[in-house]
């Protein structure tokens, strides 16, 4: 049974590298969403209701129940797909993405999930020069190699995808938390950034207690918990893998 890794936006599964590496396992499978940094097969729009069903396929061909993983949207993702077909996970590992009533999205998301100011910033972001862009990315906690690799794949596909998914999860929180609420326990694990300025270590604990796992909160690290502390997350999942 494999390891699932899936990212969140604006990345793509390269982000996984520094946490990868401090892995013992080799059965470790990378899903790149559709759009981030990959072609968008025809017909996909972009919702959340779509890669979360794109997600379910993954699992579904690998043939045999998996450690799922995610951060960020992947996070969001992963909680969706083991509420709905929980016989595809063996254990659940995930952080730094929100699915809560409570939760209101922060200002970055409210500018994509508008029309017409999501797209001038993006089309803002994409004529600035690269080293500037960087920057930017940086000043949002992005660690600065993580943002050099984000800047590569930040075009105006994955924008419209951006843009599509974040729009169609304006109430996320009151659509999908109600079927992570009804999950039976499973063996899982919730990770989070003390520092994280998009999602509050609140909402981990709140996940943490909704799926009755472990919860490992860094100090001193931002949103990208698998890149700011790859050898910690690696350990603690192994943790989790070994105690099933």
């Amino acid at each position: 049974m494999p390891a699932v890794f899936l990212h969140g936006v604006p990345d793509t599964a390269s982000m996984w590298s520094p946490l990868l590496d401090r892995l013992s396992r080799a059965d470790v499978v990378t899903l790149s969403l559709p759009g981030f940094g990959t072609e968008l097969p025809p017909g996909l729009d972009a919702t959340k209701e779509a890669y979360a069903d794109w997600v379910t396929e993954q699992l579904v061909e690998l043939g045999e129940p998996v450690d799922l993983v995610g951060h960020d949207w992947g996070c969001i993702l992963v909680q969706r797909v083991a509420s709905t077909r929980p016989d595809l996970v063996r254990t659940l590992a995930c952080g730094s993405g929100p699915i809560d009533v409570d939760y209101e999205w922060h200002a970055m998301a409210r500018l994509w999930q508008t029309p017409g100011a999501g797209e001038e910033l993006i089309a803002t972001f994409e004529s600035t020069p690269a080293a500037d862009r960087v920057a930017m990315l940086v000043a949002g906690g992005a660690p600065e190699a993580l943002a050099r690799e984000q800047v590569e794949h930040m075009d105006a596909r994955m924008g419209a995808c951006i843009f599509s998914l974040y729009r169609s999860a304006v109430t996320v929180g009151a659509e999908w938390q109600p079927a992570i609420d009804a999950m039976q326990p499973q063996p899982s694990l919730v990770l989070w950034g003390a520092d994280d300025p998009y999602v509050a270590p609140r909402f981990g604990e709140c996940l943490a207690a909704r799926l009755g796992g472990e919860l490992v909160v860094f100090d001193d690290c931002s949103h990208w918990w698998p890149w700011e502390r790859a050898e910690a997350s690696a350990a603690a999942l192994e943790r989790l893998w070994a105690s099933t």
